[in-house]
């Protein structure tokens, strides 16, 4: 019934943003060609189009998007109410630290690879009056808006950036236990952030790519269809696994279905733990849930470490994705036979498979 009531609320959310946006007074820019609800938000018009032109190559759903998202995680979770208990710093939550000591911390195991984005988006924040933290923020919403399918994200103006660099050992890796996992995420986020709200963040490794779990294959996909936000993500993940894309023997890698295709040690236990796999099975096919439940748990991500009443909301500035390509299905040589069903309340959802010879996942091109 929490549940319901839950879903019931961010649907209303959604709803009220929309109604809110329509009876907003706007204000001409001084740029004389945007108007916007605030006129603090007007700075953002010339920095999306600068993450677009010049970070996301004309406005792409490539590596740089998606890095662009993943890195919002990264700064953000990095916040510990726990430490603070104990008289430790425990971290500024979505306070741009990553971007600000990027020697300290995208040399963490967990960070491995953002050193790359933050270089990137490093020469664009110099360009432009926003924190670190704000920005961090910006793109990832923007990026995530490259994507066909994508929910359209918020983005709230105002963070103040970080003094410090946080600890060591606050962001999840795939090796973790999904204890650990989730009392790690119910730390940062003072106990919101449950089992269920766990899947609901992993959405987005449906345009997730890995550089380095295996060094030898990088850009290599999680699911099939890594330049689209849909489900196969949620299907893929609970066929059978049956051989690594690359070496194998990652320490946080298990077998996947698909030549080409990566699966996370934590993602497949998630798709099967009692706990989280009709949750995980309840996204196939469901392209709105895919939507609403991302927008709502990234709202309150980009929220940690900071004071929402002090922010301006500057959502507006975020595009309208377009719709999802295709529908949801078996990769060609694959059908319900080779699900590995977790769920003991639902039957797995009957899908078409795609003709043809059995599919091979490309890689996501560098620098993309």
């Amino acid at each position: 019934m929490a549940f319901k009531a839950l879903v019931s609320i961010v649907s209303l959310f959604a709803a009220l943003q929309g109604a809110s946006a329509a009876l907003t007074r706007r204000v001409a820019c001084p740029d004389g060609k945007n108007t916007a609800s605030n006129a603090a938000c007007c700075q953002l018009f010339a920095v999306r189009d600068d993450i677009q032109q010049n970070l996301f190559h004309g406005g792409q759903c490539g590596e740089e998007a998606h890095e662009s998202l993943r890195i919002t995680f990264h700064d953000a979770i990095s916040i510990s109410p726990a430490l603070e208990a104990k008289g430790q710093f425990g971290g500024g939550g979505a306070d741009g630290s990553i971007a600000i000591f990027p020697e300290i911390e995208t040399n963490f195991h967990a960070n491995i690879g953002l050193d790359e984005i933050v270089a990137a988006q490093k020469p664009i924040i110099a360009r432009h009056n926003l924190s670190h933290a704000d920005f961090i923020m910006f793109a990832g919403a923007l990026g995530a808006s490259n994507c066909p399918g994508a929910p359209r994200l918020d983005f709230f103006l105002g963070r103040k950036d970080a003094t410090r660099p946080a600890p060591d050992g606050l962001v999840p890796e795939p090796f973790d236990t999904l204890e650990d996992v989730f009392a790690r995420l119910a730390d940062a986020s003072n106990g919101e952030f449950d089992e269920i709200l766990t899947v609901w963040l992993l959405t987005a490794h449906t345009i997730a790519a890995s550089d380095h779990l295996d060094e030898t294959i990088p850009g290599t996909p999680m699911d099939s269809t890594p330049h689209i936000w849909d489900t196969q993500f949620f299907i893929e993940t609970q066929l059978r696994g049956t051989a690594f894309p690359g070496k194998g023997g990652n320490h946080g890698e298990v077998m996947s279905p698909l030549k080409g295709e990566i699966r996370l040690q934590t993602d497949h236990l998630l798709a099967r733990d009692s706990r989280t796999a009709c949750e995980w099975q309840s996204f196939v096919n469901n392209q709105q849930k895919a939507q609403d439940m991302f927008a709502f748990v990234f709202h309150d991500l980009s929220m940690l470490g900071q004071n929402p009443d002090t922010l301006i909301d500057c959502s507006e500035l975020i595009p309208q994705p377009a719709p999802v390509i295709g529908k949801a299905h078996f990769p060609a040589g694959l059908s319900n036979k080779d699900i590995e069903q977790a769920c003991a309340d639902t039957p797995f959802p009957t899908l078409p498979t795609d003709p043809g010879p059995k599919t091979s996942v490309p890689a996501v091109p560098l620098n993309s």
